[in-house]
């Protein structure tokens, strides 16, 4: 799998993270997937549409209060390609930042014209204008369903839906199913529930085991056969400022989601 070159896709696949439970590892995977497409040669961008800043963390770029940042293209329409920034981790990988001021943005969205659909117009004229294609675009969203996830459900063509291996794995996903399903009827008819990824997997456990089968007899066509390990290389990450794919490349949790991204890229763009 090391050598692997991924096929890239023929247009831009736009994927927004969602689950409206926190703690599943939402943007662990965002920035992992991000960075695992990155090394093997795809030219990936990262939305930070979360207040906390996580991913831009993870991937090693500047998110402080002043820093240009996805708030001054959602809220002030500033162009996308003047708040992006190049990650330090691979050479194709950017982020655009998330700052604290995006906690505001939920309220200050709703008096405004088009509110669902700025990010999505923001997003289109940077791949309509980008000197080089992208080819996988990741929206890491809030966990909860407010306007600036919205935004995301409008900007995006997929979703992918991280599911932690745990007891309350299935709790509020039909509550997210419903969501999407209502979006795509009344804002965005091409969004589509693609991939479903099962994280925090702990194989000596009943529970677990239980739960992926679950998910996998729900969702068949859906779900990734790769699993994501609980792992202490995923955790650590961040705190270094990188993605584990960067961190300890060899590790099982970087391999897993090596092999996650490459399964997505054999799957390509679903019908």
């Amino acid at each position: 799998m090391a050598e692997e070159k991924l096929a890239l896709p023929a247009t831009t696949r736009v994927f927004t993270v969602a689950n409206q439970k926190g703690g599943v590892g939402k943007t662990t995977t965002t920035v992992n997937l991000a960075a695992a497409f990155a090394r093997s040669g795809a030219r990936v961008l990262v939305i930070d549409l979360d207040p906390q800043g996580n991913a831009s963390t993870a991937l090693g770029v500047e998110h402080r209060a002043e820093t240009p940042s996805i708030y001054d293209v959602v809220v002030d329409e500033s162009s996308m390609a003047s708040v992006m920034q190049k990650s330090p981790e691979f050479d194709h990988l950017y982020c655009i930042p998330a700052t604290i001021h995006l906690a505001g943005a939920e309220i200050e969205l709703v008096s405004m014209v088009a509110r669902e659909q700025r990010l999505a117009t923001a997003l289109t004229t940077l791949l309509q204008e980008a000197d080089e294609p992208f080819h996988y675009v990741f929206i890491d969203c809030p966990p909860s369903l407010g306007l600036l996830t919205i935004n995301a459900f409008v900007a995006a063509t997929e979703v992918l839906i991280p599911i932690q291996c745990e007891y309350y794995a299935l709790e509020g996903l039909s509550q997210l199913l419903n969501n999407v399903a209502m979006i795509g009827k009344h804002l965005n008819p091409r969004l589509t529930v693609s991939t479903i990824l099962l994280t925090m997997f702990d194989s000596r456990t009943n529970l677990a085991n239980q739960v992926a089968d679950d998910v996998r007899e729900h969702f068949p066509d859906k779900v990734l056969s790769t699993l994501i390990p609980r792992s202490v290389r995923i955790s650590e990450a961040p705190s270094y400022g990188q993605t584990v794919i960067s961190y300890d490349t060899n590790s099982a949790g970087s391999l897993s989601y090596r092999e996650a991204a490459a399964e997505m890229a054999r799957r390509g763009v679903p019908n």
